[in-house]
Protein backbone atom coordinates (compact mmCIF):
# COMPACT_ATOMS: atom_id res chain seq x y z
CA UNK A 1 0.00 0.00 0.00
CA UNK A 2 0.92 3.65 -0.67
CA UNK A 3 1.91 5.65 2.22
CA UNK A 4 0.33 8.59 0.16
CA UNK A 5 -1.70 8.42 -2.91
CA UNK A 6 -3.87 10.97 -4.64
CA UNK A 7 -7.13 10.07 -6.47
CA UNK A 8 -8.52 12.94 -9.01
CA UNK A 9 -7.46 15.58 -6.95
CA UNK A 10 -8.38 18.87 -8.00
CA UNK A 11 -8.15 22.21 -5.83
CA UNK A 12 -8.63 25.47 -6.08
CA UNK A 13 -7.17 29.10 -4.25
CA UNK A 14 -9.08 31.04 -2.07
CA UNK A 15 -12.48 29.54 -3.18
CA UNK A 16 -12.06 30.92 -6.46
CA UNK A 17 -13.78 29.23 -9.12
CA UNK A 18 -10.76 28.76 -10.75
CA UNK A 19 -9.13 24.95 -10.84
CA UNK A 20 -5.52 25.31 -10.31
CA UNK A 21 -4.89 21.74 -9.96
CA UNK A 22 -6.74 19.06 -12.19
CA UNK A 23 -7.67 15.72 -11.93
CA UNK A 24 -4.18 14.33 -10.15
CA UNK A 25 -3.89 11.22 -9.25
CA UNK A 26 -0.62 9.69 -8.05
CA UNK A 27 1.11 7.80 -5.41
CA UNK A 28 4.67 7.24 -3.39
CA UNK A 29 5.67 3.92 -1.40
CA UNK A 30 7.68 4.26 1.65
CA UNK A 31 11.67 4.55 1.28
CA UNK A 32 10.49 6.26 -2.44
CA UNK A 33 11.35 9.42 -3.96
CA UNK A 34 8.91 10.57 -6.43
CA UNK A 35 9.57 13.55 -8.41
CA UNK A 36 7.40 16.00 -9.95
CA UNK A 37 8.42 18.44 -12.48
CA UNK A 38 6.60 21.22 -14.51
CA UNK A 39 7.55 24.58 -15.65
CA UNK A 40 7.01 27.63 -13.88
CA UNK A 41 2.91 28.30 -13.20
CA UNK A 42 2.06 24.77 -13.66
CA UNK A 43 0.69 24.53 -10.31
CA UNK A 44 3.45 22.03 -8.25
CA UNK A 45 3.58 24.15 -5.18
CA UNK A 46 -0.26 24.55 -5.21
CA UNK A 47 -0.59 20.44 -5.21
CA UNK A 48 2.28 20.37 -1.79
CA UNK A 49 -0.08 23.13 -0.49
CA UNK A 50 -2.72 20.98 -1.40
CA UNK A 51 -1.67 18.07 0.48
CA UNK A 52 -0.31 18.95 3.25
CA UNK A 53 -3.43 21.06 4.09
CA UNK A 54 -3.10 24.95 3.73
CA UNK A 55 -6.42 26.47 4.49
CA UNK A 56 -6.11 28.91 1.27
CA UNK A 57 -5.56 25.47 -0.85
CA UNK A 58 -9.34 23.63 -1.19
CA UNK A 59 -9.49 20.41 -2.38
CA UNK A 60 -12.94 20.49 -4.72
CA UNK A 61 -12.84 17.01 -6.23
CA UNK A 62 -10.94 13.83 -5.31
CA UNK A 63 -9.39 12.59 -2.29
CA UNK A 64 -5.87 12.24 -0.54
CA UNK A 65 -5.16 9.18 1.02
CA UNK A 66 -2.44 8.25 3.97
CA UNK A 67 -1.83 4.66 4.79
CA UNK A 68 -4.80 4.30 3.23
CA UNK A 69 -6.96 6.59 5.42
CA UNK A 70 -8.71 9.59 3.56
CA UNK A 71 -7.50 12.88 5.38
CA UNK A 72 -9.17 15.15 2.35
CA UNK A 73 -10.52 16.77 4.82
CA UNK A 74 -8.35 17.24 8.14
CA UNK A 75 -6.50 20.14 8.66
CA UNK A 76 -3.05 20.46 8.76
CA UNK A 77 -2.03 20.57 12.01
CA UNK A 78 -3.82 17.16 12.24
CA UNK A 79 -1.78 15.86 8.86
CA UNK A 80 1.54 17.54 10.42
CA UNK A 81 1.00 15.50 13.27
CA UNK A 82 0.32 12.33 11.82
CA UNK A 83 3.78 12.69 9.98
CA UNK A 84 3.24 14.61 6.46
CA UNK A 85 6.35 17.82 6.24
CA UNK A 86 6.92 20.28 3.76
CA UNK A 87 9.98 22.12 3.27
CA UNK A 88 8.63 25.48 1.45
CA UNK A 89 10.47 26.97 -1.47
CA UNK A 90 10.15 30.29 0.36
CA UNK A 91 10.19 29.90 4.18
CA UNK A 92 8.83 32.87 6.16
CA UNK A 93 11.14 34.42 8.57
CA UNK A 94 10.37 33.30 12.48
CA UNK A 95 11.76 34.81 15.81
CA UNK A 96 12.69 32.20 16.96
CA UNK A 97 16.47 30.90 17.07
CA UNK A 98 17.34 27.62 15.09
CA UNK A 99 18.96 26.24 17.63
CA UNK A 100 16.00 26.49 20.14
CA UNK A 101 13.62 25.03 17.89
CA UNK A 102 16.29 22.16 16.84
CA UNK A 103 15.89 20.86 20.52
CA UNK A 104 12.36 20.97 21.06
CA UNK A 105 12.29 18.89 17.65
CA UNK A 106 14.67 16.59 19.30
CA UNK A 107 12.52 16.36 21.94
CA UNK A 108 10.03 14.78 20.37
CA UNK A 109 11.11 12.64 17.52
CA UNK A 110 15.01 12.07 18.33
CA UNK A 111 18.01 12.57 20.11
CA UNK A 112 20.49 15.88 21.10
CA UNK A 113 23.16 13.39 19.88
CA UNK A 114 21.49 13.27 16.21
CA UNK A 115 21.33 17.13 16.56
CA UNK A 116 24.74 17.80 16.89
CA UNK A 117 25.54 15.33 14.29
CA UNK A 118 23.31 16.59 11.74
CA UNK A 119 24.41 20.17 12.79
CA UNK A 120 27.74 19.40 11.77
CA UNK A 121 27.13 17.21 8.93
CA UNK A 122 24.85 19.87 6.96
CA UNK A 123 27.07 22.88 8.36
CA UNK A 124 24.19 24.50 10.18
CA UNK A 125 25.99 25.37 13.35
CA UNK A 126 27.07 29.45 13.10
CA UNK A 127 22.87 29.48 12.45
CA UNK A 128 21.80 28.01 15.71
CA UNK A 129 22.08 31.55 17.44
CA UNK A 130 19.88 33.26 14.68
CA UNK A 131 16.30 33.62 14.15
CA UNK A 132 14.77 31.12 11.66
CA UNK A 133 16.18 32.49 7.68
CA UNK A 134 16.48 35.98 8.76
CA UNK A 135 19.02 37.09 6.35
CA UNK A 136 19.92 33.20 5.52
CA UNK A 137 21.37 32.95 1.80
CA UNK A 138 19.93 30.37 -0.80
CA UNK A 139 22.02 27.63 0.58
CA UNK A 140 21.52 28.76 4.33
CA UNK A 141 18.07 28.33 4.22
CA UNK A 142 17.70 24.56 2.08
CA UNK A 143 20.07 23.12 4.52
CA UNK A 144 18.25 24.35 7.19
CA UNK A 145 14.89 23.29 5.99
CA UNK A 146 16.38 19.81 5.60
CA UNK A 147 18.00 20.00 8.71
CA UNK A 148 14.56 20.63 10.34
CA UNK A 149 12.54 17.87 7.95
CA UNK A 150 15.24 15.50 8.34
CA UNK A 151 15.16 15.69 12.79
CA UNK A 152 10.80 15.12 12.52
CA UNK A 153 11.55 11.54 10.95
CA UNK A 154 8.49 12.19 8.75
CA UNK A 155 6.73 9.77 7.25
CA UNK A 156 6.16 11.70 3.91
CA UNK A 157 8.37 14.60 2.85
CA UNK A 158 7.08 17.00 0.41
CA UNK A 159 10.31 19.27 -1.14
CA UNK A 160 9.29 21.99 -2.88
CA UNK A 161 12.40 22.99 -4.93
CA UNK A 162 14.85 22.71 -2.28
CA UNK A 163 17.63 22.83 -5.42
CA UNK A 164 16.47 26.16 -6.68
CA UNK A 165 18.88 29.18 -5.80
CA UNK A 166 21.94 27.29 -4.80
CA UNK A 167 24.97 26.50 -6.08
CA UNK A 168 26.55 22.68 -7.57
CA UNK A 169 28.30 21.87 -4.53
CA UNK A 170 24.76 22.81 -2.53
CA UNK A 171 22.74 20.71 -4.50
CA UNK A 172 25.02 17.27 -4.35
CA UNK A 173 24.87 18.03 -0.44
CA UNK A 174 21.19 18.66 -0.83
CA UNK A 175 20.36 15.32 -2.62
CA UNK A 176 22.46 13.13 -0.29
CA UNK A 177 20.39 14.32 2.36
CA UNK A 178 17.08 13.90 0.74
CA UNK A 179 18.53 10.32 0.00
CA UNK A 180 18.85 10.17 3.92
CA UNK A 181 15.19 10.86 4.19
CA UNK A 182 14.47 8.21 1.98
CA UNK A 183 16.34 5.54 3.55
CA UNK A 184 15.28 6.34 7.04
CA UNK A 185 12.24 5.10 5.64
CA UNK A 186 9.98 8.55 4.62
CA UNK A 187 8.20 8.70 1.45
CA UNK A 188 9.30 12.00 -0.21
CA UNK A 189 7.54 14.10 -3.40
CA UNK A 190 10.43 15.76 -4.89
CA UNK A 191 9.47 19.12 -6.81
CA UNK A 192 11.87 20.31 -8.88
CA UNK A 193 11.90 22.53 -12.29
CA UNK A 194 15.05 21.60 -14.34
CA UNK A 195 15.41 18.32 -12.59
CA UNK A 196 19.21 18.76 -12.33
CA UNK A 197 19.56 17.72 -8.94
CA UNK A 198 18.08 14.32 -9.63
CA UNK A 199 21.50 12.81 -10.89
CA UNK A 200 22.74 12.99 -7.67
CA UNK A 201 19.50 10.85 -6.11
CA UNK A 202 20.20 6.72 -5.19
CA UNK A 203 16.71 6.25 -4.40
CA UNK A 204 14.12 7.32 -7.31
CA UNK A 205 11.22 6.16 -8.12
CA UNK A 206 8.33 7.42 -10.30
CA UNK A 207 8.01 10.60 -12.24
CA UNK A 208 5.33 12.70 -12.95
CA UNK A 209 4.76 15.84 -15.57
CA UNK A 210 2.60 18.47 -14.18
CA UNK A 211 1.94 21.59 -17.13
CA UNK A 212 -1.49 23.50 -17.24
CA UNK A 213 -2.41 21.84 -13.65
CA UNK A 214 -2.59 18.19 -15.05
CA UNK A 215 -0.33 15.21 -15.06
CA UNK A 216 0.26 14.55 -18.77
CA UNK A 217 2.85 12.00 -17.99
CA UNK A 218 4.35 9.80 -15.75
CA UNK A 219 6.69 6.82 -15.46
CA UNK A 220 10.59 6.00 -14.40
CA UNK A 221 11.86 9.17 -12.93
CA UNK A 222 15.24 8.43 -15.31
CA UNK A 223 13.35 8.41 -18.35
CA UNK A 224 11.18 11.21 -17.57
CA UNK A 225 13.93 13.34 -17.19
CA UNK A 226 16.30 11.79 -19.61
CA UNK A 227 12.85 12.83 -22.00
CA UNK A 228 12.58 16.12 -20.65
CA UNK A 229 16.77 17.21 -20.98
CA UNK A 230 16.51 15.95 -24.82
CA UNK A 231 12.97 17.80 -25.91
CA UNK A 232 11.91 20.39 -23.25
CA UNK A 233 8.63 20.22 -21.93
CA UNK A 234 6.49 21.13 -25.41
CA UNK A 235 7.79 17.16 -25.76
CA UNK A 236 5.22 16.30 -23.04
CA UNK A 237 2.19 19.06 -23.89
CA UNK A 238 1.98 16.70 -27.25
CA UNK A 239 1.72 13.50 -25.17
Amino acid sequence: MPVLALENVSITVNDSSNIIVKNVSLDIERGEIAVLLGPNGSGKSTLLYGIIGLPRYKIVTGKILFNGEDITGKPVWERARAGISLLFQSPPRIRVKLGYLAKKIASMYTSLEEVNTLVKELNVEYLLDRDLYDGFSGGEVKRTELFLTILQKPRVALLDEPDSGVDIDSIKRIASYIDKLADQGSAVLLVTHLGYILRYLDNLGKGYILINGRIVYSGDAHDVIRKLHLHGYKSFMKE
